[in-house]
């Protein structure tokens, strides 16, 4: 028989055993997942819990809910892959053996890479929001904070989801004004990238939004250190900002096992073929989600995309044929601006976010690079598609290619 083995249970891995399961003859296959954690969380979430807006009990569910039944599920960390023998070891000490593997072994963030960032002021005056952990704790001190000079600062790029730390100030700006406290606190977003945004016309418009609502800019800023006792962050040019309350987004990392098995660059992201999705350096190994090394946005939709994709090449490959499945670095994103509205932008490796409709042409409902309510209640209602479409591999009405259909040159 037949051994497809899938490190990684969140959001890539959980699809594709979702979308591979139901097809794959199960008299020739056998698919093993295999996690170290038992509770998925719904990341996009963690933005919102700081704010009151979700809780923990909104983000988290057994992962155990979003397996099939003909699934063989291992929860245990992953000592090492050995790729040059098919094999994967276990922390337990288990050996699997494997014909084909997929690494979704997602990125989390290390903010041991920044001097100082985990020093005396870690959850008591720096806050990540990026992990459950760092989420309630923030939530916790904003609800007691009167007031002072709030700093969000990215480390270093890539980092998942590149439009949350925007997120976060904009819902800022709402909620220090729900708090009668906004004049009280000044909003500071700090860069490594030239701009608001990844992508120049998109920054445009961001950058547009943060004057609007009256938050600081500072662009180019390569942080050096954190120095807590005296509440300042420093930059490899001696650039000092100072703080009353840090909002960190530390530099994000591949999983130690992609380092621990030679597999990943300087970051433990994987080398992938940024179209098949398949591992440069080994043909029967492919890579999705945060776990690649591609150009494309770390995010739920891009994730979702690459498994339509991986879908399409696999089961050609299986058959003998080529792989003509191609991902064109697609994601779609839509961004809490705060007092119920929302943007919403889609784009690729070659296009960058342009002003529309979406999904049907000149209808909608949701606009593009622009402002509304309907986009505030498309993140809103994302989360339901998550858990009861997205993760079990359901058919969505949105191509894994971009169209320009809709788009506005």
């Amino acid at each position: 028989m037949k051994q497809l083995l899938i490190l990684g249970a969140g959001t890539a891995g959980t699809m594709m055993v979702n979308k591979l399961e139901p097809v794959l003859d199960k008299d020739e296959w056998q698919i093993t997942v295999v996690d170290q954690y038992e509770t998925h969380y719904y990341q996009p979430g963690f933005l919102f819990i700081p704010f009151g807006i979700y809780t923990k009990k909104d983000v988290m569910k057994p992962k155990r809910d979003f397996f099939p039944s003909g699934v063989d599920v291992i929860f245990s960390g992953i000592d090492k892959i050995i790729p040059d023998q098919n094999q994967v070891l276990l922390d337990n000490g288990k050996v699997l053996k494997y014909d084909f593997l997929f690494i979704a072994t997602g990125s989390k963030i290390n903010p041991g890479e920044t001097e100082g960032l985990q020093g005396e002021g870690w959850h008591k005056n720096i806050f990540d929001f990026y992990t459950i952990e760092g989420s309630l704790a923030l939530a916790k001190y904003l609800k007691y904070w009167e007031g002072g000079k709030l700093v969000l600062n990215i480390a270093e790029m890539p980092i998942k989801c590149p439009v949350a730390p925007l997120e976060f100030v904009f819902l800022s700006d709402w909620w220090f004004t729900e708090q009668g406290i906004r004049d009280k606190v000044e909003i500071e977003y700090v860069t490594p990238l030239p701009g608001a945004f990844t992508k120049p016309r998109a920054s445009k418009v961001f950058g547009d939004f943060l004057d609007k609502k009256n938050i600081n800019l500072t662009s180019d800023y390569n942080i050096a250190r954190v120095e807590p006792a005296e509440n300042k962050i420093v930059s490899w040019e001696e650039k000092e900002i100072s703080y009353d309350l840090l909002i960190s987004i530390p530099t994000n990392m591949g999983d130690p096992v992609i380092e621990r098995s030679g597999l990943g660059d300087e970051l433990n992201f994987i080398p992938t073929d940024k179209e098949t999705l398949q591992s440069k350096k080994f043909e029967n190994i492919f890579v999705l989600g945060d776990a690649t090394d591609l150009p494309s946005s770390k995010a739920g939709s891009v994730a979702h995309f690459q498994a339509d994709i991986l879908f399409d090449n696999f089961l050609s490959i299986i058959d003998n044929r080529p792989m003509k499945a191609k991902f064109d670095g697609h994601a779609n994103c839509y961004i809490e601006s705060g007092f119920g509205k929302g943007i919403l932008i889609d784009f690729n490796y070659d296009t960058e976010p342009l002003p529309g409709k979406f999904p049907l042409p000149g209808i909608g409902p949701f606009s593009l690079l622009e402002e509304t309510k309907m986009n505030h209640y498309g993140k809103m209602m994302f989360r339901w598609m998550y858990w009861n479409l997205l993760l079990k591999g359901a058919e969505l009405p949105i191509e894994a290619q971009m169209t320009m259909a809709g788009k506005r040159v």
